[in-house]
């Protein structure tokens, strides 16, 4: 990873699909993602690790089995390991997502909307 300055609007200004996480950096053992979100994800659970959304901008749904969580700009919110979840977003999201390096965005469901971690070029 490079010690080179990063301008998260910058990153997301060269994010080109939905639902593809790129790294924007890592500290330690975890990584960094700028993500461009629109739609409905797939539902699915981490049963490794917590993990965290950030919007930037926009509203996102996190569907939860028992609730519903509504984040807006600048809100941040930890879905605990283990727990199943289905982000949604009406319009379209920019968010971070803070997770251990490794991490896949469909965790344990897989299936078509598996997308590799790509880097920022």
């Amino acid at each position: 990873m490079s010690d080179d300055v990063r301008n998260i609007d910058e990153a997301l200004s060269r994010i080109t699909a939905y639902w593809q996480p790129h790294r924007l950096t890592s500290i330690n053992d975890y990584d960094v993602k700028v993500v461009k979100l629109h739609g409905e994800f797939v539902w699915h659970d981490h049963p490794e690790t917590d993990e965290l959304f950030m919007v930037l901008s926009g509203e996102l749904t996190i569907q939860l089995r028992d609730r519903d969580v509504v984040l807006g700009p600048n809100d941040v919110f930890v879905v605990p390991r283990g727990v199943e979840h289905c982000p949604k977003a009406d319009n379209e999201v920019h968010a971070l997502l803070f997770e251990p390096q490794g991490t896949v965005n469909t965790g344990s469901a897989g299936g078509e909307m598996t997308s590799p971690l790509r880097e920022l070029t």
